[in-house]
């Protein structure tokens, strides 16, 4: 990402953030035939003190991406929206694209079999739990290991995160609350971003 110092985020309990309210994320690997991206869910380990996060690959994606063998990056990104020049001072006319991203980067550890099938069990009762009718793997265990074989648990702890929060930081504080304000209808979560860099 281009480096402009006044949108690097370098709390790593901020990028943690943004992973728990951003969990859809893509996966990049350099390998040997070169690049190859995937996207799956991905869940913070809530219990380390780093940053670590677990997640699944279907077969045979974790052999077009030689998981486990090199570096690979992970990119998750929060709201985003363009912001218009109309919303600026009259004059300005260079429009632009405020956002949330996180690179982390790290050696994903495959999991086996049974750390697998408890990895996909805390995926899904995260996504079910606030859901009417929410669903476990508990539900029809046999069914859901049989299934289960056709994935590959990882968990990888994040070696080094490059992140950005690109709010509008350059602007006067009126014009980014009224960026702000213009995004509260159409882009809520952008226009809370904001608010929190305000």
């Amino acid at each position: 990402m281009r480096h402009t110092p006044r949108y690097l985020m370098t709390d790593a309990d901020e990028v943690k953030r943004l992973i728990r309210a951003h969990p859809w994320a893509t996966i990049v690997s350099p390998t040997s035939t070169g690049l190859v991206a995937s996207h799956y869910p991905v869940l913070l380990v809530e219990d380390e003190h780093d940053i670590v996060i677990a997640s699944h690959f279907g077969r045979p994606d974790e052999e077009l991406h030689e998981l486990g063998q090199h570096e690979v990056l992970v990119i998750v990104q929060g709201p985003h929206d363009y912001v218009s020049p109309s919303l600026y001072a009259p004059g300005e006319v260079v429009p632009t694209w405020n956002h949330v991203t996180a690179h982390l980067y790290g050696v994903p550890e495959i999991l086996g079999e049974e750390e697998n099938y408890a990895m996909l069990s805390r995926l899904t009762d995260h996504f079910e739990q606030h859901r009417p009718h929410g669903r476990s793997l508990r539900d029809d265990e046999a069914g859901t290991r049989r299934h289960a074989k056709g994935s590959v648990g990882l968990r990888m702890r994040v070696d080094r995160f490059d992140a950005r929060a690109k709010l509008s930081q350059n602007k006067s504080p009126e014009v980014r609350e009224n960026i702000t304000r213009s995004f509260v209808d159409t882009n809520p979560a952008l226009a809370e971003e904001m608010r929190r860099m305000l």
